[in-house]
């Protein structure tokens, strides 16, 4: 470690002890103008027998116990780096150099379970449903959900998960080691918003050491680090995943994308079904999504779709009503139609049809003529043959309908044409 690191530790550790009461919201906000304090402070946590390490592990305990929400999150973006020197250290069995590490993620795991009151917390998670849209999907690029009786009882009722109350622990063992960094990856996961590209990046690389560790794929990355494999939890590899996704989002494409591969390399070998599912479903949402900045400074979003405030119904939709109201113009168009020949001829002529009533085609070409009092009967031509009146125009199509009124016009001149002679056999009702 340079001299120069080791003054700007020196100086940090100086000057928050002798701060009042009243000037540490000031003191917090200024610390991210000290551009040379967190790269010296991750110098210190990579050395483990660095002399600086237990007094800088004693100042990041006081600003998390101090309870500024800004000293809280400048711990937290720490918490990656802690936990692989845990890991690291336990891994080569010397837990003398992990001493102080221990005792600061245990007091913060410690801070964190209780309430202000120094009650157990109890967390909630309330479970989204996928028939509401929310910021990673919409329920029409799902498809057609089935309204059956079970889904409208369950319909706009939320799933609520409960975690804790958690147990006070006072030192780690090989029992309760991954129960305790798994909820201060849950801590460190609430966080991520607040958290620096460096952090992330440090998350990302513990996540593919604990992973590849003593495995061929440690080969393939080159890590010439500690061989021995490390003992991992699928909750654990969960919120690891959680926040690489955030940190593949968020400018770290590359060192994320290896770091999801590694963590679902793991958990092919361990046969672990949750960060099975929950990593191949956001690497395949990543691999299908467009990733606005292509630059690390700015951050990075996924393009989902967002519920529009007009409605998604065309107003051209077919409806039962529309269908209704269709028919009915289409039959008042006939009636203005037979109307207008009538006015124009003096009589009406009635509709004609080639099928029977039975569906079947009449020889002859048969027909139906109707009586006085509203019922069909059979009439004759002049040629001896017979045609059918239909008196329902609703039972054919267009070009049926078409065909029929140039059979009624041409049956109307043949009538007519007899009706001027002597050789008429029927007598006509126009």
């Amino acid at each position: 470690m340079l001299a120069m690191d080791q003054g700007v530790v020196e100086e940090w550790l100086s000057e928050f002890k002798t701060l009042p009461d009243n000037a540490v919201s000031t003191y917090a906000a200024s610390l991210k103008d000290k551009g040379a304090l967190v790269p010296a402070l991750y110098k210190v946590m990579r050395e483990n027998y660095s002399d600086l390490l237990e007094p800088v592990c004693h100042q990041l305990f006081e600003f998390y116990r101090s309870g500024e929400p800004q000293l809280q999150r400048f711990t937290l973006q720490f918490l990656p780096e802690l936990l692989w020197s845990l890991l690291s250290v336990s891994a080569a069995r010397d837990p003398h150099t992990s001493g102080c590490i221990e005792a600061l993620l245990l007091g913060i795991y410690n801070l964190e379970i209780v309430d202000k009151d120094g009650q157990s917390k109890i967390l909630s998670f309330t479970v989204p449903s996928l028939s509401k849209p929310s910021v990673y999907h919409e329920p029409s690029a799902i498809g057609s959900i089935a309204l059956t009786e079970g889904a409208l009882a369950n319909h706009g009722l939320s799933r609520v998960v409960y975690s804790g109350p958690h147990l006070q622990r006072e030192t780690f063992t090989a029992q309760n080691r991954f129960e305790v960094l798994t909820f201060l990856l849950l801590c460190y996961n609430a966080a991520l918003s607040y958290m620096t590209s460096t952090s992330l990046q440090s998350l990302c690389q513990l996540s593919s050491r604990v992973c590849i560790c003593g495995y061929p794929r440690q080969q393939i990355r080159r890590y010439k680090g500690i061989s021995t494999r490390l003992t991992v939890t699928s909750e654990f590899l969960v919120q690891l995943i959680t926040g690489i996704h955030y940190a593949v989002c968020n400018g770290e494409v590359e060192l994320g994308s290896k770091a999801l591969d590694d963590v679902l390399y793991r958990a092919q070998l361990e046969l672990f079904p949750e960060a099975l599912l929950v990593g191949n479903a956001i690497k395949s949402s990543l691999h299908g999504a467009a990733l606005k900045s292509n630059s690390k400074e700015g951050a990075r979003s996924i393009q989902v779709e967002i519920t529009p405030t007009s409605s998604r119904i065309s107003r051209n939709a077919v409806t039962s009503l529309s269908i209704r109201g269709h028919r009915w113009k289409r039959h008042e168009s006939q009636e203005v139609s037979v109307d207008s020949e009538a006015a124009a001829g003096g009589v009406a002529i009635p509709e004609i049809s080639v099928t029977g009533v039975s569906g079947e085609r009449m020889a002859n070409g048969d027909s139906l003529r109707p009586r006085p009092d509203g019922r069909a009967q059979p009439d004759c031509d002049p040629l001896g043959a017979t045609s059918e009146v239909s008196l329902d125009p609703r039972g054919h199509d267009s070009g049926t309908r078409g065909q029929e009124v140039r059979r009624q016009k041409s049956v109307r001149r043949m009538v007519e044409n007899e009706g001027s002679g002597s050789a008429s056999t029927g007598r006509s009702q126009y």
